[in-house]
């Protein structure tokens, strides 16, 4: 097959609300692939000050998801073989830079869907009616 695409690596996008399980679910998987980085990218790593506390401040989202995309271009700069960013992605246009980056540094992309079927409470202190509402504006991409 001489016009298949040749791929570099994987970009794994985990989507889902707070608690469901993204960051714990992309551990397992570079894990269990021997993955050259068993870091999950993620916005929320940009609220961890340096004594591992999480402090959100919303004001500065941006800036969080603008470093989150920045650490995953440089892996793909470095050709690393697995990426997995967990994010909410609640809507299809929050994975665009991702898909673009793919596209560029020639990465194959896997959207997941994690659902907190487990009970599970988020870490970072969302409120309910937050998760609710992340929840309702959730899109589904066939």
């Amino acid at each position: 097959m001489e016009n298949e695409k040749k791929y570099i690596g994987d970009l794994i996008l985990l989507r889902g609300v707070p608690g469901s399980g993204k960051t714990t679910l992309g551990k397992t998987i570079l894990r269990c692939l021997s993955s050259d980085d068993p870091d999950v990218i993620s916005a929320d790593d940009f609220f961890v000050n340096e004594k591992g506390e999480y402090i959100f401040d919303p004001t500065k989202l941006k800036e969080a998801h603008a470093q989150s995309q920045q650490r995953c271009a440089t892996k793909m700069k470095n050709e690393f073989s697995r990426i997995v960013v967990a994010n909410t992605f609640t809507q299809k246009w929050e994975m665009d830079a991702y898909y673009e980056m793919a596209e560029r540094y020639n990465y194959r992309v896997f959207s997941l869907i994690v659902e907190n079927r487990h009970g599970n409470k988020n870490v970072h202190g969302v409120p309910d009616e937050k998760i609710t509402e992340m929840t309702n504006r959730f899109e589904i991409s066939l």
